[in-house]
């Protein structure tokens, strides 16, 4: 008897499903990680590094074998950093290909849009530099994870640093301090920190916002020549950050005097001011410029000599490259320490991949076996603290190049844990949360 066509391709089609895995089971033996990215639009200068450097090590660490022999596999979603899109992206990837292991939102507001969600899809949040400052407190913020540093911290740090080129905490009183600051959630979250150790120390905050993408900025430098502040804090982004070396160039406000946060501290920032920014410094969240870093040359060696480097080639090393670099890493090591508890050579789930960052235990020993020697210091988490480092130090621009100029400093934790704690109490009381028992920090 032969099948009519309609009958005969059903039944193969019937076949072929009983035959063959679904996409979902055949990528459920891949580890998943959701790249939110924004490689176009006025951030993309500064955002495509960031990605580069982050696939780079997944590629890396799939040309070593994977994470315990299980591979990686990821999908770019572009946002342009506009947190719309950001919630779309999350949404159409975090059930993709198994589940999706964690999301790293790259963008402050993305993150306050994704707190909610997070706790009911369980997947954790990670923002490596940014974020929510009092999602440290794991108590309350079950599912977010600052991981090496907060706008809090920063701000503490350059406050710190401040004091030590004055002679001392004490003698920054009196003095004018301006805030020159992304206009959105990411520019405002320094102000807290600002504020309360302005009235420890009695100089005078000034705060100018600038709109986005930060390319009008005559008005906000204009403030900062009446105010004629001793130092300027510049929380900016993107074009946003050049142009205000331009106009601070332009104004004459010495470039010596002026002082950013780790996202306004990159190649990308000073090269179009080159002996114009001279003198300038920032933040760098743990790391700085380390093209001789081990896990750079590896991945010059095994992902871009094979002719599978996501960007050029050039970039491997730099600034914004590493802190993507890094990202990535602290993903990875959130699996492998997962597996230590749920099975090796097992993908996580994204419950799982929550004790796992929950438990970082990145001793320097690990952290060389890395090939990160140099590059960042040790890593612990608890249930409590959700960051795990409160160390950053400064670079700054010579005119060619970011050169370190300082030491390491810790954020003062007896200034920023009451501050996350009773941040985090109002957003618990506000969002009817009950603070995490000892039993659940167990589980």
């Amino acid at each position: 008897m032969t099948l009519k066509p309609a009958v005969c391709c059903a039944a193969l089609a019937l076949a072929a499903t009983l035959l063959a895995p679904t996409e979902a089971q055949a990528q459920a033996k891949e580890q998943f990680f959701p790249v939110l990215v924004y490689r176009t639009g006025a951030y993309g200068p500064n955002g495509a590094p960031w990605a580069n450097g982050f696939v780079d090590y997944l590629k890396l660490v799939n040309a070593q074998g994977g994470i315990n022999g299980v591979k990686i596999s990821y999908e770019e979603c572009e946002f342009g950093y506009a947190t719309d899109r950001g919630v779309e992206c999350y949404e159409r990837l975090k059930n993709k290909n198994g589940g999706a292991t964690a999301f790293q939102p790259l963008s402050t507001g993305v993150t306050f849009a994704l707190s909610e969600k997070a706790p009911i899809d369980k997947i954790p949040l990670i923002t490596v530099g940014y974020g929510r400052s009092e999602s440290q407190d794991g108590g309350v913020f079950k599912w977010n994870f600052p991981l090496i540093g907060h706008y809090w911290l920063a701000a503490d740090v350059l406050i710190q640093h401040l004091g030590k080129k004055e002679g001392g905490l004490d003698k920054l009183k009196g003095k004018k301090i301006t805030l020159v600051y992304h206009d959105s959630p990411y520019g405002k979250e320094p102000i807290p920190l600002l504020q309360e150790r302005a009235k420890m120390h009695g100089f005078e905050l000034n705060t100018i916002p600038v709109a986005h993408p930060g390319v009008e900025q005559k008005s906000a430098w204009l403030q900062v020549r009446q105010q004629r502040p001793d130092y300027v804090l510049l929380w900016g982004w993107g074009v946003m950050n050049t142009t205000a070396l331009k106009e601070a160039q332009a104004t004459g406000y010495p470039r010596d005097k002026m002082f950013g946060v780790w996202w306004a501290g990159a190649e990308q920032d000073v090269k179009d001011v080159a002996e114009g920014a001279k003198g300038y410094s920032a933040l760098t969240i743990q790391h700085g410029v380390h093209p001789d870093a081990k896990v750079a040359k590896d991945i010059l060696a095994l992902v871009h000599a094979k002719g599978q480097g996501t960007g050029p080639k050039e970039e491997v090393g730099q600034v914004l490259y590493m802190r993507g670099l890094i990202s990535a890493m602290l993903s990875v090591e959130g699996v492998r320490r997962a597996q230590e508890r749920f099975g090796k050579g097992r993908v996580v789930t994204g419950e799982q991949m929550r004790w796992g960052l929950e438990n970082l235990a990145l001793d320097q020993k690990r952290l060389d076996g890395l090939g990160l020697a140099g590059v960042m210091r040790p890593v612990s988490t608890s249930c409590q603290d959700h960051m795990g480092s409160a160390w950053a130090r400064v670079h700054t621009w010579d005119g060619a190049q970011w050169k370190f100029s300082s030491d390491w400093m810790q954020a003062d934790e007896q200034i920023l844990k009451p501050m996350v704690k009773a941040a985090a109490d109002r957003y618990a009381a506000e969002k009817k949360i009950t603070r995490r028992s000892a039993a659940d920090c167990q589980s």
